[in-house]
């Protein structure tokens, strides 16, 4: 599979090189921004074993990615709908703490992606939340996406895994429209000396530049927003954070 040539992005991978920097998070608040705009949102979880979108939004799936794999249901019946008012979107929840699912041959992986590809066209936008790291499991779905957004912190460690799983991306698919999200910032001086750093790797060694999505600032709020499984804008809407990933969501 390659990159598919479309006027606007419909799928939109989350990814991170390292767990721990608020990747599903993101892909949480993204898609509640953009159905809050009227937008047709599929979320879909595919941290093939540790699978948490349906925990961080309080639901209790009946289906799940579990089911679509072992041959029980097609994808397109595996849809979860999250309502939250104006904001409510579709999710495919995956199969947290399934080994089995996060050793999926590469064949099966294929075909899933292509499957999502083929969903996606009832939606406005499909994001695809992936696991952490470069597994075969995320790299392979990666090809089904149209843009990557890479969420990095400014821990070191989360800069030297963003560039593995960015140098193994970008040697797979050169022409991938990649973008970079820094989270947890103290403030955007932070997120722009952060993405600073990681670019000029990209460029010295890889030869071409990522995008600059912006950076979110850390925020309490958003603790509590997880804590009580609710989306940050729909509990806490003026907070700092949530700002931000409106900023944000306009880039995207």
């Amino acid at each position: 599979m390659t990159p598919r040539e479309t006027a606007a992005a419909r799928i939109i991978t989350v990814a991170s090189g390292k767990g721990g920097v608020g990747k599903t998070w993101v892909s949480t608040t993204l898609s509640h921004l953009f159905a809050s705009q009227g937008k047709r949102v599929l979320l879909f979880d595919g941290d093939l074993g540790l699978a948490n979108v349906d925990i961080q939004l309080g639901l209790i799936p009946q289906v799940d990615l579990g089911q679509v794999l072992s041959g029980a249901i097609p994808l397109n019946k595996a849809i979860t709908r999250f309502k939250a008012g104006s904001g409510g979107f579709d999710i495919i929840s995956g199969q947290s703490g399934s080994g089995t699912l996060a050793s999926l041959k590469k064949d099966k992986l294929i075909a899933l992606g292509r499957d999502l590809v083929q969903l996606s066209q009832a939606y406005d936008l499909t994001i695809m939340d992936l696991g952490a790291g470069v597994e075969t499991s995320v790299m392979t779905l990666c090809q089904s996406a149209d843009r990557i957004i890479v969420v990095v912190t400014a821990d070191p460690t989360s800069l030297t895994d963003a560039y593995a799983f960015i140098k193994i991306n970008h040697m797979r698919s050169p022409k991938m429209n990649l973008a970079i999200l820094v989270n947890m910032v103290e403030d955007r001086h932070e997120g722009k000396r952060t993405y600073a750093t990681l670019k000029k790797v990209c460029e010295n060694f890889l030869g071409f530049t990522p995008d600059y999505l912006g950076s979110v600032r850390r925020d309490s709020q958003v603790v509590d927003a997880i804590r009580h499984q609710k989306p940050l804008m729909q509990r806490h809407p003026k907070a700092c954070a949530g700002e931000d990933m409106v900023e944000i969501a306009k880039r995207v």
